[in-house]
């Protein structure tokens, strides 16, 4: 099963109080994060994490690889680790800056930063997650874009089934993420796609 999730920032105190986060620090928070993780990932399961794993170095990084569950891919963030070792670059099934997957017949595509107009944009069966937005004015005009779309799609007599909009920010912070990696079938379902 594939999951997904961003920004989650592992050691970055500053995040905490930016994102309005319900931690008390930054061990809670990782605390958290972790738990909520192994909770739902099984060992066979795939989680590609969109962007700004860690705010540490590549130590860091090694520290908290291997308590998290599944195989793991990183679409890599602005916070992350530009040059990995060959070492911790293996406790990655891969590292890129733009991938694109089928989830259960469906085109994925990732990205750390939103796309508006993506690749296959108007089909129903094409998705866009990205992360970088956090809950600031930028995801705001995100979701005004959304909105857009699907009003102007649906004004023209058009089924909302056509995939205009199908984008979505996976930062762990989002009401609907929980500080969870989640599967496309719950991201659509959070949507009403």
């Amino acid at each position: 099963m594939n999951r997904y999730i961003s920004d989650l920032h592992f050691g970055h105190a500053n995040i905490i109080k930016l994102d309005n986060r319900p931690f008390a620090s930054v061990e809670e928070m990782e605390a958290r994060l972790i738990e909520n993780w192994n909770s739902v990932v099984q060992n066979g399961d795939t989680t590609y994490i969109l962007g700004d794993f860690c705010w540490g170095k590549e130590p860091e990084w090694k520290r908290l690889l291997p308590q998290l569950k599944g195989n793991k891919v990183l679409i890599r963030g602005n916070h992350d680790l530009q040059s990995m070792s060959a070492e911790l670059r293996n406790m990655f099934q891969d590292v890129k800056d733009y991938k694109e997957i089928r989830d259960n017949g469906r085109l994925v595509i990732m990205c750390h930063y939103p796309i508006l107009l993506y690749k296959n944009s108007f089909r129903p069966d094409t998705y866009m997650l990205c992360g970088h937005v956090h809950t600031t004015i930028e995801n705001e005009f995100l979701e005004q874009w959304r909105s857009e779309m699907w009003a102007h799609h649906n004004s023209h007599g058009k089924s909302a089934a056509v995939g205009y909009g199908h984008i979505a920010n996976v930062g762990c912070m989002m009401p609907y993420m929980d500080y969870t990696p989640r599967t496309l079938d719950e991201l659509i379902e959070a949507f009403k796609w």
